[in-house]
């Protein structure tokens, strides 16, 4: 399907709010039963939910408020649920019943706070083997390696250890001179990592030698009157040391006869680099406070994301072409918005099929569902200018599989006409019928037109993100909403919720004990409700059943 094609929007499918019945067993998935996404529900609350969804934007200033009222938890909630709980002892309960009802509340240990780590900066003209030797040094394949000059573009901070040092290393692209377009950013880049680095790894292919492009380097280096460890990389055997002694001409001291594709003396020269090292950061580290939120921006090629980093940034961080794929290594920086520090992560473009995708590009899609992972809210950028595609769809289904906190930014909002956009207006609300729990940013990365609005954005979703609804709470509005509305029979048996209970934030995940199969239909309306009463903008929502029988006498 290409940009400009608009046939039968795509839909984000119902992995959004993920269900789980008792023993394995998953329901298939249904279509609503309309646009406005009603199901076997009575009509009238179904459409509440869809009003609710439409007027969400307007009313964000009322609905935190109004949640957090609803979470309250009274007394009688508590002697309720206490009740209830009780009552589970009449029927079968397996291990992991009573391990989930033992634990029900208990919050997760809190992250200890970060210092400001020495840089280690990894430096070199192209394709000498410097993401090679990075990946070494991690051990594990992290900066993405082909056999080709240019892979690397962008400069990449990784944390890394070595007996007992814990400092950052970046990666670096390759550095030449007398470059244009492209490849002249790529070198900035490796400028700029040079000057925040407190110590600098200088890698040279020894089976060249020296290179008017490394000595070059090399007063780069002096210039910059960084201490540097010289690495002689490509030294298999002893038969190439002779080829590292001739790298004493440059005059960075000893050069150390290295492998990183088998590992052969990094060790020694990892124990010099850490020698070098200072205690904590002297020109590029930042002091990361607790708690600072990973926001991963997340979309199809070429849709801002690296201009947008930029622009929050507030300086020419990662290199920007109009060549869709550019960026290939997932970029971490630290910037403070809004008085708090936030790291925001660029990704590569995930493209149309993964399995379609060859070198390069294939690990860059890898390393990008990498970091959606690692990070606790990703922003999906979608281009404004055309119509939404099957990528964009695909893009945040993932991130709704991966169970992080979601905001959608319509990127190029500000090259709209003004009465073209309450027309795109209705066709966001089309094609995002099923996700309306999300909060969406209308910006401009390229101006920085509403980057202001991203933030708030952003933190809206990550409080329903870590929203815990206290037990006795919860159990008193399913049992308001079980009472007003009751699944409908069938086969002349109708199902009975005995318990519910939130088992983990990050995303909710909701528990529910019952005496039969709660329909999809029903589930997907008790979801709405839930989101409702107590908000939960941003954040998917997944809802298991469990399904137990009463204890024979």
């Amino acid at each position: 399907m290409t940009d400009q094609s608009r046939p039968e929007q795509p839909r984000v499918h119902e992995g959004a709010s993920r269900t789980v019945q008792h023993a394995d067993t998953r329901p298939g998935r249904e279509e609503l039963a309309d646009a406005a996404g009603l199901t076997e529900a009575p009509t009238d609350l179904g459409e509440a939910a869809g009003l609710a969804g439409e007027d969400a934007e307007e009313d964000e200033p009322s609905s935190a408020p109004t949640s957090a009222r609803a979470a309250e938890e009274s007394e009688d909630d508590v002697a309720r649920a206490q009740s209830l709980r009780a009552g589970l002892t009449d029927y079968e309960l397996s291990g992991e019943d009573l391990a989930l009802l033992d634990h029900e509340g208990e919050e997760g240990a809190t992250r200890a706070p970060r210092g400001p780590l020495p840089v280690l900066a990894v430096v070199g003209r192209p394709n000498v083997g410097k993401s090679t030797l990075v990946n070494r040094i991690l051990g594990r394949r992290e900066a993405v390696v082909e056999d080709t000059p240019g892979v690397t573009r962008d400069r990449v901070s990784y944390p890394a250890e070595w007996a007992g040092v814990d400092f950052t290393l970046v990666d670096t692209g390759g550095w030449e001179v007398d470059v244009a377009g492209m490849e002249a950013r790529v070198a900035e880049q490796a400028e700029v990592a040079i000057e925040l680095a407190d110590v600098v790894l200088f890698v040279v292919d020894a089976t060249v030698g020296a290179t008017a492009t490394d000595e070059k380097v090399v007063r780069l280096l002096r210039k910059a009157g960084k201490p540097v460890v010289l690495a002689a990389n490509k030294v298999d055997g002893p038969k190439q040391e002779s080829d590292a002694t001739e790298l004493w001409s440059l005059g960075l001291g000893e050069p150390h006869p290295i492998s990183a594709l088998h590992g052969r003396g990094t060790g020694d020269l990892l124990d010099a680099a850490v020698r070098e090292l200072p205690e904590t950061a002297q020109f590029g580290g930042v002091l990361r406070p607790e708690g600072p939120r990973r926001v991963a921006l997340v979309g199809r090629p070429n849709v801002g994301k690296s201009s947008l980093l930029n622009k929050l940034a507030g300086s020419e961080r990662v290199v920007v072409d109009a060549t869709a794929g550019t960026t290939r290594d997932p970029v971490d920086e630290l910037i403070a918005l809004g008085g708090k520090p936030w790291v925001f992560v660029d990704t590569a473009g995930i493209r149309r099929r993964v399995h379609q995708t060859k070198g390069a590009d294939f690990y860059a899609s890898l390393r990008t569902q990498a970091a959606i992972e690692k990070a606790e809210v990703a922003v999906v950028l979608v281009d404004a200018s055309v119509p939404m595609t099957e990528q964009d769809t695909r893009v945040i289904q993932q991130v709704i599989d991966a169970g992080r906190a979601l905001v959608i930014a319509y990127n190029k909002w500000d090259l709209m006409d003004e009465d073209r956009r309450p027309f795109l207006e209705r066709e966001i609300e089309q094609d995002l019928v099923q996700i309306q729990w999300a909060p969406r940013v209308n910006l401009s990365a390229q101006t920085g037109w509403h980057k202001n609005r991203l933030v708030p954005a952003i933190e809206r979703a990550l409080d329903s993100w870590d929203t815990r609804i206290p037990t006795g709470r919860l159990n008193a509005f399913l049992g308001e909403l079980v009472a007003a509305h009751p699944h409908p029979l069938r086969g002349g048996k109708q199902p009975r919720i005995l318990f519910a209970t939130q088992a983990d934030t990050r995303p909710p995940r909701f528990v529910i004990f019952a005496t039969g199969f709660l329909e999809a239909g029903y589930r997907r309306f008790v979801e709405r409700r839930l989101r409702e009463t107590f908000g939960f903008e941003g954040t998917p929502i997944s809802i298991s059943v469990r399904v137990r029988e009463k204890r024979k006498r």
